[in-house]
C-alpha cells in the first residue's frame, strides 16, 4: 500500500504509511547506501512488528522529502533530525505509521487504532469538566480523539507533564475532520493549542504545531 494519506502546507507536512510490504520490499525504497545500515540497526529489535514500524518510519520520511535524513533520539526518546532541517514527530499504531514535519516550530502527531481498550483507562486521561460527544453514535471515537490529542500535545511540549489530565479539550462535536482547542494546565504559561484531527474507518489521527 505504502503512502496512505498526506497533508502539506507551508508550515507543516504530515503523512501516513500503511504497513503492508515485507521488510525486503521496504528496504528497496530507500537509497542503496542506507539499506545496509538500516538492516544492521533493525537487529537490535526482537519484535518483528517493531522492526517494521522502525523501517516504515524511515521509508515514509524518505518518501516525504525525497532525500535521506537521519533520525536521532534524545535521552527522553524524543526524535529529531540529525541535520535539524525540520522539527519532527512520529507515531505508530497497528498497521500504520505517521510522521509530521515543520521547518518553523515544534510539532506533535499521534495515530490510534480504533478499539474499546480506551474505555478501560478513561479516568486516567479524561477530566470531569470535559464533554465526550459520540461520533456516528459511538463514544469510543471521541474517547480516542481525547487520548490522541493529549498524546500529540505531550509530544510537542518541552518537559511536558505526563499527567494527561492536565490537558483539557474544549467542547466539540466530532466530525470526519476538523480542529479543536486544547488548554494545558501543566505549566505557568497555560497555553492553548489548536489540534487538527481526522477520523478514518480504523483509526484517529491528531496533530499540532506550537507557534
Amino acid at each position: 500500500m505504502g503512502l496512505f494519506l498526506q497533508h502539506k502546507t507551508k508550515d507543516i507536512h504530515w503523512a501516513i504509511w500503511k504497513m503492508e510490504e515485507s521488510q525486503e520490499s521496504l528496504l528497496t525504497l530507500l537509497p542503496a547506501f542506507r539499506r545496509i545500515s538500516c538492516e544492521q540497526e533493525m537487529q537490535r529489535f526482537t519484535s518483528e512488528r517493531r522492526k517494521m514500524e522502525w523501517l516504515s518510519v524511515r521509508v515514509l520520511l524518505y518518501s516525504m522529502l525525497q532525500e535521506d535524513k537521519e533520525i536521532i533520539y534524545s535521552s527522553e526518546g524524543k526524535p529529531s533530525l540529525g541535520d535539524h532541517s525540520f522539527f519532527i514527530s512520529i507515531s505508530h499504531t497497528k498497521g500504520y505509521v505517521a510522521v509530521i514535519l515543520s521547518p518553523i516550530a515544534p510539532v506533535g502527531i499521534d495515530i490510534e487504532q480504533y478499539g474499546h481498550r480506551v474505555k478501560r483507562v478513561y479516568d486516567r486521561f479524561i477530566r470531569p469538566d470535559e464533554q465526550v460527544e459520540p461520533y456516528l453514535g459511538d463514544v469510543t471515537w471521541s474517547m480516542l480523539l481525547h487520548w490522541s490529542a493529549k498524546e500529540t500535545i505531550f509530544k510537542s511540549m518541552e518537559n511536558a507533564d505526563a499527567d494527561l489530565r492536565k490537558l483539557c479539550l474544549s467542547h466539540f462535536v466530532p466530525q470526519k475532520e476538523g480542529t479543536f482547542q486544547v488548554q494545558e494546565y501543566a505549566t505557568e504559561q497555560q497555553q492553548s493549542f489548536a489540534v487538527g484531527y481526522r477520523i478514518s474507518p480504523d483509526f484517529v489521527l491528531t496533530w499540532t504545531i506550537i507557534k
